[in-house]
């Protein structure tokens, strides 16, 4: 089944792109699993799709999951429900700005406004470096655990990142930058991040967002 989600976004990503728009694209895809042409919806696929998934095991795919292929079908043949448009740009670090089609033209459709999100344990990490390299050490505050949040204040903070330790500082940013997209485990309100070839990144979950243990 999930094999099958993933054709169906796919499908719509295709369209964008192609001759028809996304709800004939869609009627086509449904109509070519119906009728075990395999082939033709394999056609409807796009290239980054195509380019990880060979038509062999596409087939093989769709024949190993019949029921699930007819089920794909029937909701998608002949629908004319609403069908929204999307797209995303990826920018900075690691950031994503999604769009959305309206009425013919695209809007952006994510918060502008979400520079500092602590919501997952990665969102924090870009939110602090971006922190760090505007020199909001106010801002950084709101990564330091309870724990230490109350030895801490704005001059504390500046302090420890500039002065006789700036240059150190400097390296360890870029280092994480570079290693931004790395595995992050979670466990819990606990998480952490190997980067390099020795180093981590520590995370708590406390007060519903995430902030920052250890750097290295």
């Amino acid at each position: 089944m999930r094999v099958l989600v993933v054709g169906i976004i796919l499908a719509v990503a295709a369209a964008c792109g192609g001759g028809g728009g996304p709800s004939q694209t869609l009627d086509h895809y449904g109509r070519a699993l119906k009728n075990r042409n395999f082939g033709a919806a394999y056609d409807l696929m796009s290239s980054s799709f195509r380019g990880r998934v060979s038509r062999e095991d596409y087939d093989r795919m769709m024949r190993d999951n019949v029921r699930e292929v007819d089920e794909t079908a029937d909701r998608l043949r002949g629908k004319k429900g609403s069908l929204e448009v999307s797209a995303e740009f990826a920018y900075g670090l690691g950031d994503k700005m999604l769009l959305v089609q309206e009425g013919g033209r695209w809007r952006i459709a994510t918060n502008p406004l979400g520079f500092y999100d602590q919501s997952t344990p990665r969102n924090a990490l870009r939110s602090f470096v971006r922190a760090y390299h505007l020199e909001r050490w106010d801002l950084m505050l709101k990564f330091v655990p309870n724990a230490y949040r109350e030895k801490m204040d704005i001059p504390k903070m500046k302090a420890q990142f500039t002065g006789a330790s700036k240059e150190q500082m400097d390296n360890l940013f870029l280092n994480l930058e570079a290693n931004m997209d790395e595995p992050i485990i979670e466990r819990g309100n606990d998480a952490k991040m190997s980067y390099g070839d020795r180093f981590e990144v520590r995370f708590v979950k406390e007060d519903g967002v995430w902030k920052l243990k250890d750097l290295d």
